[in-house]
């Protein structure tokens, strides 16, 4: 009779090396979600860090559509929208106990009632691709928002539905003050980031990236293009949903001229993709210049929205792969150890730029201000700067530093273009070095 051979448990068990990057990174995208409200304590900061949780969420969630399907969308605040009314009628319910749903509980309703309407709009948005999937979800998004007004009793017409957020206790804590909304709000934005990042390894989102890349090539080894795009785009209007409820908890009203409007979904798009939209964490980027564009820059000028469509031309112009395509850049310089010799480039750069954009705002803040503001005076304050609309050297000034900014710029431009040139050559051949010694 033959013996057993005796296999040791690694025969059996085999582990994977842990992937520290990954876990520090993880680390500290928690870590600044927890101290965040530690270190900047002022209400306005509260309320500012509690609109960027929910605000990465949805970008993220829109991110799965544009980023990783190609799926260009005109209509996600419908999905946002939506879920913020249901989970504000559930809370409505629940405060008069007509339904047992605690409030940490409310965006999970909220992401079933996003992916409850992303199926049924979906079935037919995801049957088109391309320039025509985007023009049916316009269309959806302006019905949605058209019907908002002929459905008072669920919308709230005009001024929208009101909510209390207080009623229930969950681990001793109301939800009455923002800090422990934010801390909901945090609690669901890691667990849905890292969940919509497990969503880019899994079979469907393969497939998804595939579709986005080559649709025939898909079809051609038997797969149904249409359902890969159908279900992603189910998983993005539950993640969506989601945002929108805890959009809701936040303000404790919701309001379909804003809630449901193409403004809205034109927003995400827009930080979406100043983001970077090829890269994951791209929308969270665009999340966070969503909200101090909304709150501190709108804050700042009158002419907040021509800054951000200049902002938004000059990125597609210049960096079509958004703020985190930049960022990558540089870490790829940096690996091969030339990040150095673009220090005084860059902060030749952010100089000559400052004055540039110093002397362009200047002309816009005078000609905003002769347009809007003429009966309060020919003064308009510009930084701790009086400049009179009234006086021809204001302008003549203002033209010649925003003209004198330019040209030092362009000087400093085309050396860094020169210089960024060589060492991508460098780069590159140091790359094929590698490769053959390998």
């Amino acid at each position: 009779m033959s013996a057993v051979p005796m296999t040791s448990p690694s025969s059996y068990y085999r582990f994977k090396p842990l992937n520290l990057g990954r876990i520090l990174v993880w680390g500290l995208f928690a870590l600044a979600l927890i101290v965040a409200p530690l270190l900047f304590t002022s209400s306005l900061a509260l309320t500012m860090l509690s609109q960027i949780g929910y605000l990465i969420i949805i970008c993220l969630s829109y991110n799965i559509l544009l980023g990783q399907g190609g799926m260009l969308s005109f209509g996600h605040a419908v999905y946002t929208g939506l879920g913020s009314f249901i989970a504000v009628h559930a809370m409505n319910m629940a405060s008069k106990g007509q339904v047992p749903v605690p409030l940490v509980l409310i965006p999970v309703v909220a992401g079933v009632a996003g992916a409850l309407f992303a199926a049924i709009f979906g079935f037919v948005t995801t049957k088109k691709s391309g320039t025509t999937f985007a023009m049916i979800t316009l269309g959806i998004g302006e019905l949605v928002a058209a019907m908002s007004l002929m459905f008072p009793g669920f919308f709230g017409g005009e001024g929208g539905i009101t909510t209390d957020r207080v009623y229930g206790k969950f681990l001793g804590w109301n939800f009455g003050p923002q800090i422990q909304v934010y801390y909901l709000i945090a609690v669901y934005c890691f667990i849905c980031t890292a969940l919509m990042f497990a969503f880019t390894g899994t079979p469907l989102g393969r497939m998804l990236n595939a579709v986005r890349d080559n649709p025939e090539r898909v079809e051609f080894v038997g797969y149904n293009t249409q359902r890969v795009r159908y279900l992603s785009f189910i998983i993005a209007g539950f993640f969506a949903g989601i945002g929108g409820g805890l959009a809701a908890i936040n303000f404790e009203i919701v309001n379909a001229s804003d809630s449901l409007s193409t403004i809205r979904s034109g927003g995400y798009l827009l930080f979406t993709f100043l983001g970077g939209a090829t890269f994951f964490f791209g929308p969270i980027i665009g999340a966070v210049l969503l909200v101090f564009a909304s709150i501190l820059l709108s804050e700042l000028s009158k002419a907040w929205l021509l800054y951000l469509g200049l902002v938004f031309l000059f990125m597609v112009m210049f960096a079509p792969g958004g703020v985190a395509s930049l960022i990558m850049m540089n870490v790829r310089v940096a690996r091969f150890g030339k990040l150095g010799r673009f220090g005084w480039l860059y902060a030749g750069l952010a100089a000559t730029g400052a004055v540039m954009i110093a002397g362009f705002a200047a002309l816009v803040e005078m000609i905003y201000h002769m347009q809007l503001n003429a009966a309060l005076g020919p003064t308009v304050e510009f930084f701790g700067v009086a400049l009179d609309t009234s006086s021809t050297a204001h302008w003549v000034g203002a033209c010649a530093v925003a003209l004198a900014g330019l040209a030092l710029f362009d000087q400093v431009r085309r050396r860094f273009a020169h210089r960024w040139g060589q060492a991508q050559e460098e780069i590159e051949a140091q790359i094929k070095r590698q490769e053959t010694a390998a």
